[in-house]
């Protein structure tokens, strides 16, 4: 089981210890209060609402700490699902209302298991897909990327929150962000699939946005569909299969193959299938572009959230495509 210990003074010995000055000090975000402007670098605020949003599934992707899109799209969603004018920009009154969701620090001391050091984990993964089918598996390439994806956060930023630490020695002490989200929503209506916006939603009966997720969706080469579709089924740890007819740029190969399961799988941890042939809702080895780039026509989303997605949506639970959207400042719950 995960072991969170929410000892602060354990937190601050690690991160101000013989390793040297922190570099970024765990007791400051936990503390970080809003303030106006917008910071440049890693921020303690941008990181503890990060964080906060995260809990509340209004994810911002990878947690870096740092100002982005993803960060600015969390933000207005956030607020059209609360009731605030929605410009995207983290304001006190919208800084209030999300600190008043959760009393929980926004970072907390873990303590390494053995399982998180262990493996099995793939080293060497290939860029091509024809020769990542020569792998066993597609696992991480190491325990710091598991912990990193195991807390939706980047490694440069576990880095700095654990100066000098190797991530290999069991019973090590990490400062980590506490990402532990509230149970899934108990009814679901609905999925919007946001293709302008790029965002995943999640809707109740009324409209209201339960859920919202950063995603890369389609490209020129194979655009997105449109209309409605529904949810057929959930695979958890999938494999992928490649047919020629796919035609994907800088893949040669006329002849079908197939790439093992694992979380650096081109379809990441979690494969949701959808009524439309070959097209589904998954995860990614690369959390980092999510948001940022295109995908081969299906909806690509961080491992995390296409996971917590997974755990909302059943057989039947049906998706609508959205070609159109409104800026960030003027978009409305449905």
């Amino acid at each position: 089981m995960i072991r969170l210990l929410l000892v602060v003074a354990a937190a601050l010995a690690l991160a101000c210890g013989a390793t040297g000055a922190a570099k970024l000090d765990p007791n400051a975000v936990n503390r970080a209060q809003f303030a106006a402007g917008e910071p440049k670098g890693v921020d303690p605020t941008v990181l503890r609402a990060q964080i906060l949003l995260d809990r509340a599934r209004f994810s911002p992707g990878l947690i870096d700490g740092r100002l982005s899109e993803n960060f600015a799209k969390a933000v207005g969603a956030y607020q059209t699902a609360n009731g605030l004018q929605a410009d995207g920009k983290l304001t006190q009154e919208t800084w209030d209302k999300l600190v008043a969701t959760s009393a929980r620090p926004a970072l907390v001391a873990y303590e390494l298991t053995p399982k998180d050091v262990r493996g099995p984990f793939t080293k060497r993964i290939p860029a091509r897909m024809e020769k990542m089918a020569r792998l066993r598996r597609l696992g991480y390439h190491n325990a710091m990327e598991r912990l990193a994806e195991r807390f939706h956060v980047s490694e440069q930023l576990l880095r700095m929150l654990n100066p000098g630490t190797t991530f290999r020695k069991i019973g090590s002490m990490l400062m980590v962000p506490d990402v532990g989200r509230a149970d899934p929503p108990a009814t679901v209506a609905g999925v919007e699939v946001d293709k302008g916006a790029r965002m995943v939603r999640v809707l109740d009966a009324s409209g209201k946005w339960l859920a919202v997720y950063p995603a890369s969706i389609g490209s020129d080469e194979k655009p997105a569909p449109s209309g409605t579709a529904e949810v057929k089924r959930v695979v958890h740890n999938p494999t992928y299969h490649y047919d020629p007819k796919f035609a994907f740029k800088g893949i040669k190969t006329k002849r079908p193959f197939t790439i093992a399961a694992g979380p650096n799988n081109p379809v990441g941890s979690v494969w949701i299938d959808l009524s439309i042939e070959s097209y589904g809702i998954h995860g990614t080895p690369e959390p980092g572009k999510i948001g940022t780039t295109f995908s081969h026509g299906c909806i690509r989303l961080t491992n995390w959230d296409a996971e917590d997605l997974a755990s909302v949506v059943q057989k039947g639970t049906r998706l609508n495509f959205k070609d159109e959207t409104a800026d960030v400042g003027n978009e409305r719950s449905p």
